[in-house]
Formats: structure tokens, sequence, C-alpha cells
């Protein structure tokens, strides 16, 4: 059984002042992992009081010993990677070798980012007679979701460190146990007593209190559109600044010119991926009209051959759903496109067969969609993929960029330049290219309701640091 009902403060594992202990609910099962304490404002201000009593000397910390800490922590993280990966699958659900892979792996992936980064990073500049100073911002308020929960808090935790600031952190309260083995890692690794911090509990009662503080000097926040709005209200108040990565409804334009099989099956398997619980996920498929019905069957067939099972199987492509909170949200959205007219060609409502007990979904697939309907414009987050057909490249760029959200968007053509063509003309922070993945060293981040800032690489770095000009030097 996991326990986190301890807060990592100033260095220690201290008992929440709340009192209030929940259950860890593995998804797969049903059945508590475990405990976690669901912290309050007062847990919050202990943390970031020794956050900030931490940021006189580690903000003065040179460049080399930063990443010597970076390196460090690298170390002890190798130690205890397949234990971090085993916590999460079973605490959101991810199949086992993706857990111990791109769930675990993506901390050290973003570690290393950050610290190649840093090692080139220009701090101070010449402007005209003067110089321009990057300095830490100082002590972050840091809120991570619980779909790639690894990721999120390395890609925050890495450049705040690297930039020289202090910390709190709030792990998503469904999937607390990976951050917990994580504090352990910074703990071992040496990182000074305050300089990273640890609260869990929810959004209204810890999130809402470190985006609030007086003494927190920025937010960064990775969730839905609907809760990063509250954090910046929040925040408001105090003027700090915040960094927001939200959702999104990612377009994916299939070009004439595409080898059809090979991009279908590449954008459905993408969609797949962690249960389509991922924010980049490209769930809406364009589609030229003289080849959709060859790529629905196609759809159909790849979505099909996805193995659906315990996560603990090694075989298994796709786990449940995080929560059965989550399921109830997913049905919902699948029985609101069939009310509207689209087409299950794949999966639909329900559980697949043999998997009654757990949160899991059939991998769905729409035909027939038109973007105006619910399950074109709102994310869904769940394997679900939305295949909409366009007569004109114009058509399918206007479609494209129907939407509220401007995080990732997918372009396959039969060369690198005819999909760059229409990449320019996408209204996203992320444009992938004939099946490109992301890569670490890449800025990650959204145009409209997606979010503002970026994460990721040296631009990573650069939202936790402040400007100064100095003049006459």
């Amino acid at each position: 059984m996991y326990d986190c009902t301890r807060n990592y403060i100033n260095g220690q594992w201290l008992s929440s002042s709340s009192g209030d202990v929940r259950d860890i609910i593995n998804p797969a099962t049903g059945k508590s992992i475990g405990k976690v304490s669901y912290g309050n404002a007062q847990d919050v201000d202990l943390a970031v009081k020794a956050a900030r009593a931490a940021f006189d000397s580690y903000s003065q910390w040179t460049v080399q010993q930063r990443m010597d800490l970076l390196q460090a922590i690298l170390d002890e993280f190798a130690k205890r990677n397949d234990e971090i990966g085993d916590a999460i699958s079973a605490e959101m659900g991810a199949p086992i070798t993706l857990a111990r892979g791109g769930q675990a792996g993506s901390g050290p992936q973003h570690l290393k980012a950050a610290l190649k980064a840093l090692k080139d990073f220009e701090f101070t500049e010449k402007a005209g007679n003067a110089t321009v100073v990057k300095e830490p911002v100082g002590v972050c308020g840091l809120i991570t979701p619980w779909n790639w929960p690894m990721n999120q808090i390395a890609v925050k935790v890495a450049p705040a460190l690297a930039a020289g600031c202090t910390m709190v952190l709030k792990p998503s309260e469904i999937a607390p146990v990976d951050a917990t083995l994580f504090a352990e890692v910074l703990h071992a690794a040496g990182v000074p007593a305050g300089v990273f911090n640890l609260v869990h509990g929810d959004g209204p009662g810890v999130g809402a209190a470190l985006s609030a503080h007086s003494e927190v000097d920025m937010m960064s926040f990775t969730g839905s559109t609907r809760a990063g709005i509250l954090v910046s209200k929040a925040a408001a108040d105090t003027v700090k600044r915040v960094a927001l990565e939200l959702g999104g409804k990612s377009p994916n334009i299939i070009l004439e010119d595409a080898p059809l099989e090979q991009a279908v099956k590449k954008g459905v398997r993408d969609v797949m991926l962690n249960t389509g619980q991922s924010c980049n996920a490209p769930t809406r498929m364009l589609l030229p009209r003289k080849h959709y019905a060859q790529a629905v069957e196609i759809a159909k067939a790849t979505a099909e051959k996805v193995l659906v099972a315990d996560p603990q199987d090694a075989n298994s492509q796709m786990g449940p759903l995080v929560s059965a909170n989550q399921w109830n949200r997913v049905q919902s959205l699948i029985e609101k496109g069939i009310a509207e007219g689209a087409r299950v060609v794949a999966g639909g409502p329900g559980k697949p067969s043999g998997l009654e007990q757990g949160a899991y979904v059939k991998p769905t697939v729409f035909a027939d969609v038109n973007n105006q309907m619910t399950i074109a414009r709102e994310e869904i987050f769940g394997p679900v993929i939305c295949l909409i057909p366009y007569d004109s490249v114009d058509e399918a760029v206007a479609i494209a960029n129907d939407t509220v959200y401007g995080l990732s968007a997918y372009v396959y053509g039969g060369s690198a330049e005819s999909a760059l063509a229409v990449g320019k003309r996408l209204r996203a922070g992320m444009v992938h290219i004939n099946g490109a993945g992301l890569d670490s060293m890449a800025p990650f981040g959204g145009y409209k309701q997606s979010g503002n800032g970026r994460e990721w690489g040296a631009k990573g770095i650069e939202e936790f640091l402040e400007t100064k000009a100095v003049m006459g030097v």
C-alpha cells in the first residue's frame, strides 16, 4: 500500500494539518492501493515560507552548481525508474510497458533536456549601452495533472531548478504516488531543504491557496482549460506570472498525396496511446473526400486491433481510463456523438468484453462527423477519434483552425514540403509533419485556450526567469 499522507516541506516529511485522508484508487480494479492526504492553506503557507527562505541562497548558486544538482537527480532517478513506472501504472492505469518507458522515462528525458539547455544558456546579453540580465523569478507554485504525471512534474521542476527558483508542487490527488517517489529522489540527490516542497491535495484545498498566496511569484499549471482559468483568477490579485498548458482538440490533416494507410494508422494509434488521455492527441482526422471511405475502413481496422487489457499485462496496448468519473464523462460524450448523428465504426458505448470491473473503454472511431458536433469541439480525453471529410485544402485548414484550442496540429502529405506548406497555415503552438514526434528540446505549448507560455528545453527555463536591464554597463 502506498503512503502519500505526508507532505515534503523544508526537507522533512510532515503530516498535513487538515487530517483529511482519502483512498488512492487503482482504475483497473476500482480498489484502494493506498492513502493520500488532502492538504489545506496552512500546509501551503508552511511550504511557501520554506521556499521563500531557501530562495536567497539557492538563487545565487552558479550554473555549474545547478548542473551538478540536475546530474545528481538523474543518477538517483535511474535507481528508481521502474519503481516509479509501477506506481504510475497502479495509480492512473497506464500499461506497464508505457508506464516504465514513456511515462517514468519522461522524468530523466526532461532532466537531461534542462541540463543540456542550461549548459549553453545565456543569462546576460548586451542591449545598447545596457546589460540585460535574466534572473530567477522567485518562488514558484507548480500544479500538475494525472495523465502524464511524471512528465508534467519534470517539465516544471527541472527548468525551475535550472533557473535558480524554489518551488511548491501540488501534484494530482488522483495520481500522487509518483510525485512522492520523486520527492524522495530529490532528497537523496541533495536538493537543499526548502528548494523543493510538495503538498498533496485537491484544487479547492491546495491549488487555490497556492495560486492566491502573496509570496508566490509565479504559477505554472497544466490541466484543463476550466481549471486554468480558475488559477489565473486566483493569481490575478497578486499580479503574479501565470504559465498555462491547457486542453486541445488537435486536427490531423491527411493530404491527397499522403500515403493513406500509413497516415491513418499512425493517426489512430496516436489517439489511442495512453487511453486517449493526452492533451495533444490528434483527435480530429481530416480526410480528402475522394479517399474518405477507404480511410474509414483503415481507421476501423486499426482501432479494432488495439489490445485493451490489464495494465500489468506486458502485451497491453491500452489500459483503463484514470477513474470512474472520467469513464462516465467519456461515455456521455460517445452517446452525445451518436445522438448528434455521427456513425460509430469501431468501439462505441460500454466496456470491452471481459473487462467490466475497471474503468475500461472501447477504442472508438466516429465517421460522418462535422466540425459543429460536440465530439468535434470538446476535448473528450479518451480513446475517441473523429473522422471529418473535406473537399479542398482551404476547407481543411478552415476546419482545423475552427476551434477554441491551439495546442497541436498534424499534417501528413506526400512530401515534407507539401505538408509544411499547410502546417504554416495552422494556428497551433506545435505542428507535426509526416508523423514526426515531439522533441524534448523544442518548446511545448499552445495558442488560444490551450494556454500561454512554453515548456521544454531552453524555452522552459526562460519561463522561470525575470528580465533586468542594468544601465551603464
